[in-house]
């Protein structure tokens, strides 16, 4: 079973909702990314996806598009960025993903890539810019090594999200209204609307990101999903502390948790 399919499967029996966290890959450097992300196991995270840093995140806000150019600027790139996973990997045996674009992936060699996810011990990816319907481009080859391929559900899906939702595996990711990533203090979205047509239709757990800022809206969001996914609000602490990160992300990882798990 795929780690990602077994940590949701635990945290349903335990009653918990699943903690997802994102960085970016090399910001500001991969001996704090392996840092952080095992700092961020210890306190609480299920999940973590290490972003691959893009010249053009389209898909991303202020913070993280500032992420991205400084993880390039250092000279980041997918072969490292692997070399991290594999130490990451004599760690822990949680599960780890990688979100990117797929020019990165095309520029690398779908096949490669994919082969080179199972080696290093990447279990799923999530591609933003890849629409649904043209998942092909890159299932065959998941699928062949073992690696899942995360579907995106928006509001502004409608008559989509029936198909979506019922053919999705390890976990749908449901972006919580439309824009850009980035910290939100409040949405437009109806999420008993959003929310009920997906769990009438999901063949898998969904999660919940986009604009959650802290423990209490991670509480909120978690009352309609198997489990809420943070970014922004990590990277902006990174990019406050750089280097000296790994306490400062680990204690706003324990908030959540902490949250997440009250009555």
């Amino acid at each position: 079973m795929n780690r990602i399919d077994n940590c949701f499967e635990q945290l349903k029996a335990q009653g918990r909702k699943a903690l997802i966290a994102f960085i970016t890959a090399g910001d500001p450097d991969l001996d704090t990314t392996e840092k952080t992300v095992l700092k961020m196991y210890d306190c609480g995270a299920d999940i973590i996806e290490l972003g691959v840093p893009f010249s053009d995140p389209v898909a991303e806000g202020v913070t993280i598009q500032k992420a991205s150019i400084r993880s390039l600027k250092g000279g980041t790139n997918l072969n490292k960025i692997f070399d991290t996973v594999v130490k990451i990997r004599e760690q822990t045996d949680k599960p780890l993903m990688l979100m990117m674009y797929i020019n990165t992936i095309f520029g690398y060699g779908t096949e490669r890539f994919f082969r080179n996810c199972q080696i290093a011990g990447i279990d799923g990816v999530i591609v933003p810019d890849v629409p649904y319907e043209e998942r092909e481009e890159t299932q065959e080859y998941a699928e062949k090594y073992g690696i899942i391929t995360v579907n995106l559900v928006a509001p502004t899906s409608h008559d989509r999200i029936k198909e979506i939702a019922s053919h999705s595996k390890g976990f749908l990711y449901c972006v919580s209204s439309t824009g850009v990533t980035g910290v939100r203090s409040d949405y437009s979205t109806d999420f008993d609307e959003f929310f009920g047509l997906i769990k009438e239709n999901a063949s898998c757990p969904y999660a919940v990101g986009f604009g959650i800022s802290g423990p209490e809206q991670a509480k909120k969001m978690s009352s309609y999903c198997d489990g809420v996914i943070i970014g922004s609000a990590i990277v902006g602490i990174m990019e406050e502390h750089g280097a000296a990160s790994e306490k400062p992300v680990g204690e706003f990882i324990t908030s959540v948790r902490t949250a997440l798990d009250s009555d």
